[in-house]
């Protein structure tokens, strides 16, 4: 997939001018790319347009006008995406009372991890690869970012649809998958090319 280069980048003014029609884009974007695996959990599947408006919505927060600075996100965000073979998504654990959020935070410990979550292609499975530093022994974040690697023959099966698809969580917590198919899976087997 192709990184987000300083080229592309609108300075602040520009991207004030064309924020509204980029974000309604973006969302739109993000219809086909969110999976819910269970009532607190999604997955947001990353591509080269949501790493760009990120980096531009950073900029604008930020108010980032020095090259270095903008490269610096750049380079940061350009780690979400995708490699060769493979599927990027933010997961994002949503906890909806802010008063309780500590105490059901920590019942997630070790979602993020290969064995808890993973891509199930028909038979086979694409074990999540989470970044490190979201986590430790006593903390998790709501945040995390992900990767599944396919081998040759997953990536076959899930760009034909050859075999069902499934986002799995199996945490003694939280146990609940998601069947990736339709305009979200046409959407992500792009992703591939």
């Amino acid at each position: 997939m192709n990184k987000v280069v300083l080229s592309e980048i609108l300075d602040i003014a520009q991207y004030e001018k064309a924020r509204d029609g980029f974000r309604r884009r973006v969302i739109e974007l993000k219809k086909h790319r969110r999976v819910a695996v269970g009532p607190m959990v999604t997955f947001v599947f990353e591509n080269h347009d949501t790493v760009l408006f990120q980096i531009q919505e950073m900029m604008r927060a930020e108010r980032l006008v020095n090259d270095d600075a903008i490269q610096y996100e750049i380079d940061t965000y350009n780690q979400l995406l995708p490699g060769e073979n493979e599927l990027a998504a933010t997961m994002l654990i949503e906890l909806p009372d802010a008063a309780r959020i500590r105490d059901e935070i920590t019942k997630f410990h070790g979602v993020n991890t290969g064995e808890a979550t993973y891509l199930q292609i028909g038979d086979e499975r694409a074990p999540g690869v989470f970044d490190a530093g979201q986590s430790d022994d006593r903390r998790i974040s709501a945040v995390q970012y992900v990767r599944f690697r396919f081998s040759g023959a997953q990536r076959a099966a899930f760009v034909t649809g050859a075999q069902e698809a499934r986002l799995v969580i199996d945490h003694p917590n939280y146990r609940h998958d998601a069947l990736i198919a339709g305009a979200v899976r046409e959407a992500l087997t792009k992703d591939f090319f």
